[in-house]
C-alpha cells in the first residue's frame, strides 16, 4: 500500500474547517479582545522570524494535550466560548490544528490559510520574539 500524502489530508481539512484570509484575520484580530490566536509553530521559528502580536505560543504536538481540560498538561485560555484561530508557517499544520481542535468539540476554530508567511508578505504588523525570549536567533543563511 503506497504512502497516503499528507497534502491530501491538509487539502481535506481545509474543506472541513474555515479557512481565514490576512483580512479576514486582521479584522478579528481587531474585533474581538476574547480571540485566542495561537501560534503552532516550532519555538525556533517564533524566535527567527517573530510571531502575529497577541499570539500564544502552543507547539503543534502539544495542543491537543493542552486544549483538553482532562490532561495535567491543560492550559486554561483553552476555554470552548472563546473563538480560536489557529496558524502556522504556510497553513498546513494549522489545517490539520484546526480540524483537531474542532473534532475535540471546540464549536468555533478557524485558521489563516496562507500562514504566517501570508500575513508577513501583506507587510501586517510581526512581533520581535527575539528581544524577549531566552531562545537565539539563528543567522540566516
Amino acid at each position: 500500500m503506497p504512502i497516503k500524502s499528507i497534502f491530501a489530508d491538509v487539502e481535506h481539512a481545509k474543506t472541513q474547517i474555515q479557512n481565514l484570509s490576512v483580512d479576514e484575520l486582521s479584522k478579528e484580530i481587531e474585533d474581538n479582545p476574547n480571540l485566542l490566536l495561537l501560534d503552532i509553530r516550532e519555538l525556533q521559528e517564533r524566535v527567527d522570524l517573530g510571531t502575529i502580536p497577541g499570539a500564544s505560543h502552543v507547539p503543534r504536538g502539544m495542543l491537543e494535550f493542552w486544549a483538553d481540560p482532562e490532561s495535567p498538561y491543560y492550559r486554561d485560555y483553552f476555554q470552548e466560548d472563546r473563538r480560536i484561530v489557529v496558524f502556522c508557517a504556510a497553513g498546513g499544520r494549522s489545517a490539520l490544528a484546526a480540524l483537531a481542535l474542532q473534532e475535540m468539540g471546540f464549536p468555533d476554530v478557524a485558521h489563516l490559510e496562507p500562514g504566517f508567511a501570508g500575513w508577513e508578505n501583506a507587510n501586517q504588523t510581526v512581533e520581535d520574539v527575539s528581544t524577549t525570549s531566552r531562545w537565539i536567533r539563528r543567522e540566516k543563511r
